[in-house]
Protein backbone atom coordinates (compact mmCIF):
# COMPACT_ATOMS: atom_id res chain seq x y z
CA UNK A 1 0.00 0.00 0.00
CA UNK A 2 1.61 3.06 -0.69
CA UNK A 3 1.91 6.49 1.24
CA UNK A 4 -1.23 8.02 -0.18
CA UNK A 5 -3.84 5.18 0.36
CA UNK A 6 -2.66 4.69 3.81
CA UNK A 7 -2.96 8.62 4.53
CA UNK A 8 -6.68 8.24 2.39
CA UNK A 9 -7.38 5.10 4.49
CA UNK A 10 -6.55 6.58 7.93
CA UNK A 11 -8.65 9.87 6.54
CA UNK A 12 -11.71 7.15 5.84
CA UNK A 13 -11.75 5.67 8.87
CA UNK A 14 -10.86 8.78 11.65
CA UNK A 15 -13.77 10.31 9.59
CA UNK A 16 -16.14 7.29 10.30
CA UNK A 17 -15.57 7.87 14.18
CA UNK A 18 -16.13 11.27 13.51
CA UNK A 19 -19.51 11.17 12.14
CA UNK A 20 -20.60 8.83 14.24
CA UNK A 21 -19.43 10.44 17.06
CA UNK A 22 -20.57 14.14 15.97
CA UNK A 23 -23.80 12.95 16.43
CA UNK A 24 -24.30 10.87 18.56
CA UNK A 25 -23.21 13.82 21.56
CA UNK A 26 -25.97 15.62 20.85
CA UNK A 27 -28.26 12.67 22.21
CA UNK A 28 -25.65 10.76 24.72
CA UNK A 29 -24.86 14.13 27.08
CA UNK A 30 -28.80 14.77 27.14
CA UNK A 31 -29.66 10.88 27.98
CA UNK A 32 -26.63 11.21 30.75
CA UNK A 33 -28.04 14.35 32.19
CA UNK A 34 -26.61 17.07 30.72
CA UNK A 35 -28.02 20.05 30.13
CA UNK A 36 -27.83 21.99 26.44
CA UNK A 37 -25.42 24.48 28.17
CA UNK A 38 -23.78 21.34 29.67
CA UNK A 39 -23.43 20.01 26.45
CA UNK A 40 -22.00 22.73 24.69
CA UNK A 41 -19.33 23.18 27.47
CA UNK A 42 -17.94 19.68 26.41
CA UNK A 43 -18.26 19.80 22.76
CA UNK A 44 -16.42 22.69 23.44
CA UNK A 45 -13.84 20.89 25.44
CA UNK A 46 -13.27 18.54 22.57
CA UNK A 47 -12.67 20.96 20.18
CA UNK A 48 -10.45 22.34 22.38
CA UNK A 49 -8.26 19.20 22.86
CA UNK A 50 -8.33 19.48 18.89
CA UNK A 51 -7.06 22.83 19.04
CA UNK A 52 -4.29 21.66 21.75
CA UNK A 53 -2.98 19.12 19.60
CA UNK A 54 -3.19 21.30 16.18
CA UNK A 55 -0.83 23.54 18.02
CA UNK A 56 1.35 20.84 18.88
CA UNK A 57 0.93 19.38 15.17
CA UNK A 58 1.72 22.81 13.63
CA UNK A 59 5.24 23.56 15.96
CA UNK A 60 6.41 19.95 16.73
CA UNK A 61 5.10 17.82 14.01
CA UNK A 62 7.72 17.88 11.28
CA UNK A 63 10.29 17.95 13.92
CA UNK A 64 9.20 14.95 15.85
CA UNK A 65 8.64 13.28 12.45
CA UNK A 66 5.29 13.13 10.76
CA UNK A 67 4.77 9.32 10.97
CA UNK A 68 5.59 9.62 14.95
CA UNK A 69 3.31 12.21 15.12
CA UNK A 70 0.54 10.65 13.30
CA UNK A 71 0.58 7.14 15.30
CA UNK A 72 0.83 9.17 18.63
CA UNK A 73 -2.45 11.29 18.36
CA UNK A 74 -4.48 8.02 17.09
CA UNK A 75 -3.17 6.03 20.50
CA UNK A 76 -4.33 9.66 22.39
CA UNK A 77 -7.27 9.97 20.39
CA UNK A 78 -8.58 6.40 21.10
CA UNK A 79 -7.85 6.39 24.69
CA UNK A 80 -9.42 9.72 25.20
CA UNK A 81 -13.20 8.13 23.01
CA UNK A 82 -12.88 5.13 24.95
CA UNK A 83 -13.06 6.97 28.37
CA UNK A 84 -16.17 8.99 27.12
CA UNK A 85 -17.94 5.45 26.88
CA UNK A 86 -17.36 5.24 30.61
CA UNK A 87 -17.56 8.55 32.11
CA UNK A 88 -20.96 9.51 33.98
CA UNK A 89 -20.40 13.31 35.75
CA UNK A 90 -20.09 16.31 33.41
CA UNK A 91 -16.58 17.28 34.34
CA UNK A 92 -15.03 13.74 33.82
CA UNK A 93 -16.86 13.88 30.10
CA UNK A 94 -15.12 16.67 29.45
CA UNK A 95 -11.75 15.57 30.25
CA UNK A 96 -12.19 13.10 28.53
CA UNK A 97 -13.20 14.68 25.22
CA UNK A 98 -10.36 16.90 25.70
CA UNK A 99 -7.84 13.59 25.76
CA UNK A 100 -9.47 12.05 22.79
CA UNK A 101 -10.05 15.34 20.67
CA UNK A 102 -13.76 14.25 20.67
CA UNK A 103 -14.94 16.44 17.36
CA UNK A 104 -18.28 17.48 17.85
CA UNK A 105 -18.08 19.14 14.45
CA UNK A 106 -19.32 15.94 12.94
CA UNK A 107 -16.45 16.44 10.46
CA UNK A 108 -12.75 15.52 10.90
CA UNK A 109 -10.82 18.99 10.93
CA UNK A 110 -8.45 17.77 13.87
CA UNK A 111 -4.47 17.57 13.69
CA UNK A 112 -3.89 14.61 11.69
CA UNK A 113 -5.44 16.53 8.96
CA UNK A 114 -2.86 18.97 9.60
CA UNK A 115 0.33 16.91 8.78
CA UNK A 116 -2.01 15.42 5.96
CA UNK A 117 -2.94 18.36 3.86
CA UNK A 118 0.98 19.46 4.38
CA UNK A 119 2.07 16.14 3.04
CA UNK A 120 -0.09 16.19 -0.20
CA UNK A 121 1.04 18.93 -2.50
CA UNK A 122 4.02 17.54 -2.62
CA UNK A 123 3.31 14.25 -4.45
CA UNK A 124 1.22 16.49 -7.63
CA UNK A 125 1.97 19.04 -9.78
CA UNK A 126 0.27 22.72 -9.33
CA UNK A 127 -2.76 22.24 -11.80
CA UNK A 128 -3.51 18.70 -9.95
CA UNK A 129 -3.45 20.04 -6.54
CA UNK A 130 -6.69 21.04 -5.86
CA UNK A 131 -8.18 18.19 -7.52
CA UNK A 132 -5.94 16.01 -4.82
CA UNK A 133 -7.57 17.23 -2.25
CA UNK A 134 -11.12 17.44 -3.82
CA UNK A 135 -10.19 13.73 -3.87
CA UNK A 136 -9.27 13.83 -0.02
CA UNK A 137 -11.98 15.13 0.85
CA UNK A 138 -14.19 12.75 -0.78
CA UNK A 139 -12.22 9.82 0.91
CA UNK A 140 -12.95 12.14 4.47
CA UNK A 141 -16.74 12.72 3.60
CA UNK A 142 -17.30 9.46 2.57
CA UNK A 143 -16.05 8.31 6.57
CA UNK A 144 -18.53 10.73 7.24
CA UNK A 145 -21.52 9.91 5.31
CA UNK A 146 -21.01 6.12 6.77
CA UNK A 147 -20.42 7.46 10.21
CA UNK A 148 -23.37 9.29 10.12
CA UNK A 149 -25.28 6.53 9.16
CA UNK A 150 -23.57 4.45 11.88
CA UNK A 151 -25.36 6.53 14.74
CA UNK A 152 -28.16 4.34 13.97
CA UNK A 153 -26.24 1.63 15.49
CA UNK A 154 -27.51 2.20 19.54
CA UNK A 155 -31.04 2.17 18.47
CA UNK A 156 -30.48 -1.25 16.51
CA UNK A 157 -28.44 -2.69 19.34
CA UNK A 158 -31.58 -1.86 21.74
CA UNK A 159 -33.93 -3.81 19.35
CA UNK A 160 -31.87 -6.32 18.42
CA UNK A 161 -30.59 -7.10 22.38
CA UNK A 162 -32.73 -5.21 24.26
CA UNK A 163 -29.59 -3.33 25.56
CA UNK A 164 -30.75 0.04 27.48
CA UNK A 165 -30.24 3.43 25.63
CA UNK A 166 -27.27 4.43 27.80
CA UNK A 167 -25.39 1.33 27.11
CA UNK A 168 -25.92 1.37 23.55
CA UNK A 169 -24.61 4.58 23.62
CA UNK A 170 -22.02 3.59 25.42
CA UNK A 171 -20.88 0.58 23.13
CA UNK A 172 -21.50 2.75 19.98
CA UNK A 173 -18.48 5.22 21.51
CA UNK A 174 -16.35 2.05 22.49
CA UNK A 175 -16.77 0.86 18.40
CA UNK A 176 -15.27 4.13 17.34
CA UNK A 177 -12.56 4.27 19.72
CA UNK A 178 -11.14 0.92 18.35
CA UNK A 179 -11.88 2.48 14.45
CA UNK A 180 -9.62 5.26 15.54
CA UNK A 181 -7.51 2.92 16.93
CA UNK A 182 -6.80 1.16 13.88
CA UNK A 183 -5.89 4.66 12.01
CA UNK A 184 -2.36 4.26 14.32
CA UNK A 185 -1.80 1.18 12.55
CA UNK A 186 -2.18 2.11 9.11
CA UNK A 187 0.00 5.25 10.27
CA UNK A 188 2.79 2.45 10.97
CA UNK A 189 3.25 1.38 8.16
CA UNK A 190 4.15 4.78 6.84
CA UNK A 191 7.81 5.27 4.78
CA UNK A 192 10.73 7.63 5.53
CA UNK A 193 9.20 9.99 2.11
CA UNK A 194 6.53 11.57 4.26
CA UNK A 195 8.86 13.23 6.12
CA UNK A 196 9.30 16.58 6.02
CA UNK A 197 13.02 18.08 4.43
CA UNK A 198 12.95 21.02 6.94
CA UNK A 199 12.93 17.85 9.86
CA UNK A 200 16.09 18.43 11.35
CA UNK A 201 15.21 22.11 12.00
CA UNK A 202 12.57 24.02 12.49
CA UNK A 203 11.55 25.87 8.99
CA UNK A 204 12.06 29.45 8.52
CA UNK A 205 8.46 32.13 7.55
CA UNK A 206 9.00 34.67 4.89
CA UNK A 207 7.50 38.07 6.58
CA UNK A 208 5.74 37.94 3.53
CA UNK A 209 3.72 34.74 4.36
CA UNK A 210 2.79 35.97 7.95
CA UNK A 211 1.33 38.97 6.55
CA UNK A 212 -0.76 36.52 4.19
CA UNK A 213 -1.66 34.02 7.57
CA UNK A 214 -2.20 36.54 9.63
CA UNK A 215 -5.01 37.86 7.45
CA UNK A 216 -6.21 34.68 6.10
CA UNK A 217 -6.40 32.99 9.51
CA UNK A 218 -8.01 35.81 11.15
CA UNK A 219 -10.73 35.90 8.43
CA UNK A 220 -10.69 32.03 8.66
CA UNK A 221 -11.33 32.48 12.74
CA UNK A 222 -14.36 34.05 11.89
CA UNK A 223 -15.62 31.70 9.50
CA UNK A 224 -14.73 28.56 12.67
CA UNK A 225 -16.88 31.10 15.17
CA UNK A 226 -19.98 30.88 12.75
CA UNK A 227 -19.46 27.08 12.39
CA UNK A 228 -18.84 26.58 16.33
CA UNK A 229 -22.51 27.53 16.38
CA UNK A 230 -23.29 24.60 13.89
CA UNK A 231 -21.39 21.91 15.12
CA UNK A 232 -23.37 18.22 14.12
CA UNK A 233 -23.92 17.70 17.93
CA UNK A 234 -25.95 20.55 18.50
CA UNK A 235 -27.29 20.34 15.45
CA UNK A 236 -28.48 17.12 16.63
CA UNK A 237 -30.06 18.87 19.59
CA UNK A 238 -31.69 21.02 17.53
CA UNK A 239 -33.43 18.95 15.45
CA UNK A 240 -34.20 16.35 18.44
CA UNK A 241 -36.02 18.66 21.02
CA UNK A 242 -37.51 20.83 17.58
CA UNK A 243 -38.79 17.94 16.20
CA UNK A 244 -38.91 14.93 18.01
CA UNK A 245 -36.39 12.85 15.97
CA UNK A 246 -34.03 10.40 17.38
CA UNK A 247 -30.70 9.14 16.21
CA UNK A 248 -32.37 6.36 13.91
CA UNK A 249 -33.72 9.64 12.29
CA UNK A 250 -30.78 11.60 12.85
CA UNK A 251 -27.92 8.84 11.33
CA UNK A 252 -29.98 8.88 8.06
CA UNK A 253 -30.12 12.48 7.28
CA UNK A 254 -26.24 13.45 8.63
CA UNK A 255 -25.22 10.34 5.93
CA UNK A 256 -27.55 12.40 3.49
CA UNK A 257 -25.42 15.19 4.25
CA UNK A 258 -22.20 14.08 3.81
CA UNK A 259 -22.79 12.37 0.91
CA UNK A 260 -23.84 15.66 -0.92
CA UNK A 261 -20.53 17.00 0.79
CA UNK A 262 -18.87 14.64 -1.10
CA UNK A 263 -20.38 15.50 -4.54
CA UNK A 264 -19.50 18.85 -4.10
CA UNK A 265 -15.76 18.90 -3.58
CA UNK A 266 -15.26 17.41 -7.25
CA UNK A 267 -17.41 20.24 -8.56
CA UNK A 268 -15.86 22.70 -6.70
CA UNK A 269 -12.71 21.55 -8.02
CA UNK A 270 -14.50 21.53 -11.86
CA UNK A 271 -15.70 25.22 -10.92
CA UNK A 272 -12.18 26.67 -9.46
CA UNK A 273 -10.66 25.75 -12.61
CA UNK A 274 -13.29 28.02 -14.84
CA UNK A 275 -13.75 30.89 -12.39
CA UNK A 276 -10.91 30.51 -9.87
CA UNK A 277 -10.78 29.33 -6.52
CA UNK A 278 -11.61 32.57 -3.98
CA UNK A 279 -14.59 33.23 -6.96
CA UNK A 280 -15.78 28.75 -5.66
CA UNK A 281 -15.10 29.25 -2.40
CA UNK A 282 -17.47 32.82 -1.91
CA UNK A 283 -20.03 32.02 -4.80
CA UNK A 284 -20.75 28.77 -3.04
CA UNK A 285 -20.58 29.33 0.30
CA UNK A 286 -23.16 32.61 0.89
CA UNK A 287 -26.00 31.13 -0.52
CA UNK A 288 -25.36 28.23 2.10
CA UNK A 289 -25.54 30.62 4.87
CA UNK A 290 -28.83 32.14 3.07
CA UNK A 291 -30.23 28.35 3.01
CA UNK A 292 -29.33 27.73 6.80
CA UNK A 293 -31.36 31.22 8.09
CA UNK A 294 -34.08 29.54 6.61
CA UNK A 295 -34.07 26.02 8.73
CA UNK A 296 -35.39 27.21 12.27
CA UNK A 297 -38.10 28.67 10.54
CA UNK A 298 -39.01 25.19 8.85
CA UNK A 299 -42.80 24.28 9.57
CA UNK A 300 -42.03 20.50 9.65
CA UNK A 301 -38.68 18.14 10.43
CA UNK A 302 -39.50 17.00 6.31
CA UNK A 303 -38.82 20.66 5.02
CA UNK A 304 -36.56 21.44 7.66
CA UNK A 305 -34.57 18.56 6.57
CA UNK A 306 -34.50 19.62 2.99
CA UNK A 307 -33.39 22.78 3.52
CA UNK A 308 -30.64 21.41 5.39
CA UNK A 309 -29.51 19.02 3.02
CA UNK A 310 -29.92 21.76 0.34
CA UNK A 311 -27.19 23.62 2.44
CA UNK A 312 -25.13 20.51 2.76
CA UNK A 313 -24.97 20.26 -1.08
CA UNK A 314 -23.05 23.71 -1.19
CA UNK A 315 -21.69 24.65 2.22
CA UNK A 316 -18.15 21.83 1.83
CA UNK A 317 -17.17 23.38 -1.63
CA UNK A 318 -15.29 25.85 -0.19
CA UNK A 319 -13.09 23.16 1.86
CA UNK A 320 -10.41 21.78 -1.26
CA UNK A 321 -10.26 25.02 -2.61
CA UNK A 322 -9.47 26.61 0.79
CA UNK A 323 -6.75 24.19 1.48
CA UNK A 324 -5.60 24.18 -2.09
CA UNK A 325 -5.16 28.16 -1.85
CA UNK A 326 -3.24 28.19 1.37
CA UNK A 327 -1.05 25.87 0.39
CA UNK A 328 -0.39 27.77 -3.05
CA UNK A 329 0.19 30.60 -1.56
CA UNK A 330 2.93 29.71 0.67
CA UNK A 331 6.47 28.07 0.45
CA UNK A 332 6.98 23.82 0.10
CA UNK A 333 8.69 24.04 3.43
CA UNK A 334 6.33 26.41 4.84
CA UNK A 335 3.37 24.19 4.15
CA UNK A 336 3.18 22.19 7.47
CA UNK A 337 3.09 25.73 9.83
CA UNK A 338 0.64 27.20 7.13
CA UNK A 339 -1.67 24.57 7.21
CA UNK A 340 -1.35 24.58 11.41
CA UNK A 341 -1.83 28.26 11.76
CA UNK A 342 -4.71 28.43 9.45
CA UNK A 343 -5.90 25.03 10.97
CA UNK A 344 -5.34 26.07 14.58
CA UNK A 345 -6.90 29.15 14.41
CA UNK A 346 -10.19 27.36 13.36
CA UNK A 347 -10.08 24.78 15.76
CA UNK A 348 -9.63 27.40 18.50
CA UNK A 349 -13.22 29.32 18.03
CA UNK A 350 -14.87 26.03 17.01
CA UNK A 351 -14.00 24.96 20.58
CA UNK A 352 -15.33 28.48 21.56
CA UNK A 353 -18.61 28.49 20.30
CA UNK A 354 -20.36 25.99 21.38
CA UNK A 355 -20.57 26.65 24.72
CA UNK A 356 -22.22 30.27 23.61
CA UNK A 357 -24.54 28.35 21.54
CA UNK A 358 -25.66 25.84 24.50
CA UNK A 359 -26.33 28.52 26.67
CA UNK A 360 -28.26 30.22 23.69
CA UNK A 361 -30.11 27.34 23.32
CA UNK A 362 -31.62 27.31 26.88
CA UNK A 363 -31.71 30.90 27.48
CA UNK A 364 -32.94 32.43 24.46
CA UNK A 365 -34.34 29.81 21.52
CA UNK A 366 -33.52 26.90 19.99
CA UNK A 367 -32.87 28.45 16.35
CA UNK A 368 -30.59 31.02 18.06
CA UNK A 369 -27.15 29.38 17.31
CA UNK A 370 -28.18 28.61 13.41
CA UNK A 371 -28.96 32.04 12.82
CA UNK A 372 -25.72 33.36 14.27
CA UNK A 373 -23.79 30.94 12.63
CA UNK A 374 -25.37 31.23 9.01
CA UNK A 375 -24.95 35.27 10.10
CA UNK A 376 -21.02 35.21 10.79
CA UNK A 377 -20.17 33.00 7.84
CA UNK A 378 -21.85 35.60 5.65
CA UNK A 379 -20.11 38.17 7.03
CA UNK A 380 -16.74 36.21 6.82
CA UNK A 381 -17.38 35.30 3.11
CA UNK A 382 -17.78 38.89 1.90
CA UNK A 383 -14.52 39.86 3.74
CA UNK A 384 -12.86 37.07 2.54
CA UNK A 385 -13.55 38.49 -1.14
CA UNK A 386 -12.73 42.04 -0.44
CA UNK A 387 -9.26 40.80 0.91
CA UNK A 388 -7.77 38.33 -1.64
CA UNK A 389 -9.95 38.36 -4.44
CA UNK A 390 -6.47 40.30 -6.14
CA UNK A 391 -4.18 37.33 -4.73
CA UNK A 392 -3.87 34.34 -7.08
CA UNK A 393 -2.70 31.00 -6.93
CA UNK A 394 0.76 30.25 -8.97
CA UNK A 395 -2.03 28.21 -11.87
CA UNK A 396 -4.20 31.47 -12.12
CA UNK A 397 -1.49 34.37 -12.49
Amino acid sequence: MTDRARLYAAAFLRAFATGMTGILLGVYLPRAGCSATQTGLIVGAGLAGVAFATLIATLRADLLGRRRFLIGIAVVGAAGTALVAFASLPVFLAAAAFLGMVNGMGRDRGAALVVEQATLPATVDDRSRTRTFAWYNIVQDAGHALGSLAAALPALLRSASGMDELASLRAAFALAAAIVAATAVLYFGLTPAIESASRSERASVTPETRRVLWRIGSLFTLDSLGGGFLTAALLSVFFFRRFGVDEATLGPLFFGARVLNAASHLVAAWLARRIGLIRTMVFTHIPSSVLLLTVPFAPSFAVAAILFLLREGLVEMDVPTRQSYVMAVVRPEERTFASGVTQLTRTCAWAVAPAFAGALMDGVSMATPLVAGASLKILYDVLLWSAFRKVKPPEER
